[in-house]
C-alpha cells in the first residue's frame, strides 16, 4: 500500500517505520530539523534497547509525494488546519484518511447512528467548516491511537509502551467496509495491533474517559498519572471524578467500560501535560469544552469535570497556548 503519515511527529514516525519495514511504500509530512535527519539517514525507531531504521519518503510539501492510498494523520487536533489546506494532493479517487487524534473528533456527527442520543453543536472543533470542506464523508475514517512515543532527537523517536501499541480504526458510519480491513491487516502485519471494532465512537469515548478526568488532573498538579492516582490527598477525588467522567460516556454509549481509581496508571506525563510544559498548543477543545458539551446535551451534573475544565482553560490561556 502507498501511505502516507501525515504530520509524522512521535506518533507518526513510530507508525510510519513499522509499516515502511513491513513492505509499505511510507511517505512522511514533517517539518524542521525532523525532517532534514530523515532525509539524510532515514527515520529510527527506538524500543528499549532494540533499533529498527527505515527509508521513507519525506518533505513538507505533500504535493511532492503524489497520490495515496492512505493519509494517516496523528496530528494533534490544534494542527488540523494544516492537514485541510494541504491534503488534496495526496489524494486519489479511493484515498480514505484516517484521523488518529484524541478528544472527540471534529467529524463526531458525520455518519452518526440515528440511535445516538442528541449531539451538541460541535463547530467549534471545525473552525470555519475547512475539514468539512477538505475531507468528505466518503473518505473519512476514524481513529484511536493508544501508543505513548516521543521523539527524541531529529530522526528518532522513542516507543516508550512496547507492550501496547494500538491503532483503532473505523468507518465515520460504522459500516464494514473492504479498506478497513485491508487496512487492519496491514497494520497488524506492522505490529500495530488493529483489532475490530463495532462502534468507532465507543473506542472515542472508552479512551477520553481517562483524558478527560485523569489527564486533566495531571495538568493541574503537574504529576504523571500514577502519581496522581496513588496521591492520599487526591483520594478523595479521583473517584468522583471518574465517576462524572463514566456517566458523560455512557450517556452516549451504555457499554462504554467505566475506568477505577484501582486499574493500572502509566508512569509518564500525559500528552496535555507535555504540551503545557513545552509551550505548545494544547487540545483543550476535544478533551474539556466537547466532552462538557455532551454533559449539558445529556442534561448531567459534573461540577467536578466542570471545575477541572475551568483551571485547565485557565492555565491553557494564561501561557497563551489556548484562544477560544
Amino acid at each position: 500500500m502507498r501511505i502516507c503519515v501525515f504530520g509524522a511527529g512521535a506518533v507518526g514516525s513510530h507508525f510510519a517505520v513499522r509499516l515502511a519495514l513491513a513492505g509499505h511504500e511510507v511517505s512522511c509530512v514533517m517539518r524542521g530539523p525532523h525532517l532534514d535527519a530523515v532525509k539524510a539517514s532515514g527515520l529510527t525507531l527506538r524500543v528499549g534497547d532494540a533499533e529498527f531504521k527505515a527509508k521513507v519518503k519525506a518533505s513538507d510539501d505533500p504535493s511532492t509525494l503524489g497520490p495515496q492510498d492512505v493519509v494517516i494523520t496523528t496530528q494533534k487536533a490544534t494542527a488540523l488546519s494544516s492537514l485541510a489546506t494541504g491534503l488534496q494532493p495526496l489524494l486519489g479517487p479511493d484515498t480514505g484518511v484516517v484521523f488518529a487524534q484524541n478528544g472527540i473528533p471534529w467529524w463526531y456527527d458525520i455518519g452518526l447512528s440515528p440511535n445516538h442520543p442528541p449531539v451538541p453543536d460541535l463547530a467549534f472543533l471545525d473552525p470555519g467548516g475547512k475539514l468539512r470542506a477538505a475531507v468528505p464523508r466518503a473518505r473519512i475514517i476514524g481513529g484511536v491511537v493508544f501508543s505513548s512515543n516521543e521523539v527524541i532527537a531529529p530522526g528518532i523517536a522513542a516507543n516508550l509502551s512496547p507492550e501496547r501499541n494500538r491503532l483503532l480504526i473505523g468507518e465515520c458510519d460504522d459500516r464494514g467496509s473492504e479498506r478497513i480491513a485491508e487496512l487492519r491487516t496491514a497494520l497488524n502485519e506492522a505490529k500495530i495491533e488493529s483489532p475490530d471494532v463495532a462502534q468507532i465512537r465507543e473506542t472515542v469515548w472508552s479512551k477520553l474517559l481517562t483524558n478527560m478526568s485523569m489527564s486533566v488532573l495531571c495538568l493541574i498538579t503537574g504529576q504523571t498519572a500514577r502519581a496522581v492516582r496513588d496521591d492520599l490527598d487526591l483520594a478523595a477525588f479521583v473517584p468522583r471524578l471518574l465517576d462524572e467522567a463514566g456517566n458523560v460516556a455512557q450517556s452516549c454509549f451504555p457499554e462504554v467500560k467505566r475506568v477505577t481509581r484501582s486499574g493500572p496508571a502509566p508512569d509518564h506525563k500525559p500528552s496535555i501535560l507535555q504540551d503545557y510544559e513545552l509551550g505548545r498548543a494544547m487540545e483543550i477543545d476535544v478533551l474539556v469544552r466537547a466532552p462538557a458539551a455532551f454533559a449539558r446535551a445529556a442534561g448531567l451534573s459534573t461540577p467536578m469535570l466542570d471545575m477541572m475544565g475551568a483551571l485547565a482553560i485557565r492555565m491553557a490561556r494564561e501561557k497563551g497556548l489556548y484562544r477560544d
